[in-house]
C-alpha cells in the first residue's frame, strides 16, 4: 500500500507571525514569483512553510 505525503500549508498571517516578516512583504514575494502560493476559493491563500523558510537566507559572519 502506498502512502501519500501530506503537505502542510499555512496562512500568510501565520507565516508572517512565524518569520517576523509582514503580510505585505509576503504578498509582494508572491506577486514577484519568489514565493509560491495556493488559492482555495476567492479569498483563501496558503503557502508552504518550507517555501517561506527558503526565503530566509543566512548572512555569513564577518571574519576578522
Amino acid at each position: 500500500m502506498t502512502t501519500k505525503d501530506h503537505r502542510e500549508f499555512e496562512s500568510l498571517s501565520s507565516a508572517a507571525d512565524r518569520t517576523g516578516l509582514s503580510i505585505r512583504t509576503l504578498r509582494r514575494r508572491v506577486a514577484s514569483g519568489d514565493l509560491a502560493a495556493y488559492r482555495n476559493g476567492p479569498r483563501v491563500i496558503r503557502v508552504d512553510p518550507d517555501d517561506v523558510d527558503r526565503l530566509m537566507v543566512r548572512i555569513p559572519a564577518a571574519s576578522g
